[in-house]
């Protein structure tokens, strides 16, 4: 079983940028073969996919996001990276790192998913 722990959230006014990390571990030896996602779920509603990045580097997002939101990872430090710009206050949410259940799998449904962080409050002001 993998570990997520996620670090970056805050309070933010709209316009403004902030960045998301996650770090893993447990099964470190074989990050680089995962892709990695991030969700969000906001007070109310369901949990969305937000961006994915395969093993690969290619990446993939939610149409609210695209433009807007970069997705990266470092496979030496086993982390990945959501960089949020021109911030909304409906991106207002709690942001879950997660990470699918098998190796070399894009997956952009919370179905699909092994592991979750314990996620991060990002709040964004009008």
């Amino acid at each position: 079983q993998v570990q997520l722990v996620e670090i970056g959230g805050g309070l933010v006014q709209a316009g403004g940028s902030l960045r998301l990390s996650c770090a893993t571990s447990g099964r470190t030896a074989t990050f680089s073969n995962y892709a990695m996602d991030w969700f969000r779920q906001a007070a109310g509603k369901e949990r969305e996919f937000v961006a994915a990045i395969s093993w690969s580097g290619s990446t993939y997002y939610a149409d609210s996001v695209k433009g807007r939101f970069t997705i990266s990872r470092d496979n030496a430090k086993n982390t990945v990276y959501l960089q949020m710009n021109s911030l909304k206050p409906e991106d207002t949410a709690v942001y879950y790192c997660a990470a699918p259940r098998r190796t070399r799998v894009v997956v952009t449904t919370a179905e699909g998913v092994g592991s979750w962080g314990q996620g991060t409050q990002v709040t964004v002001s009008s």
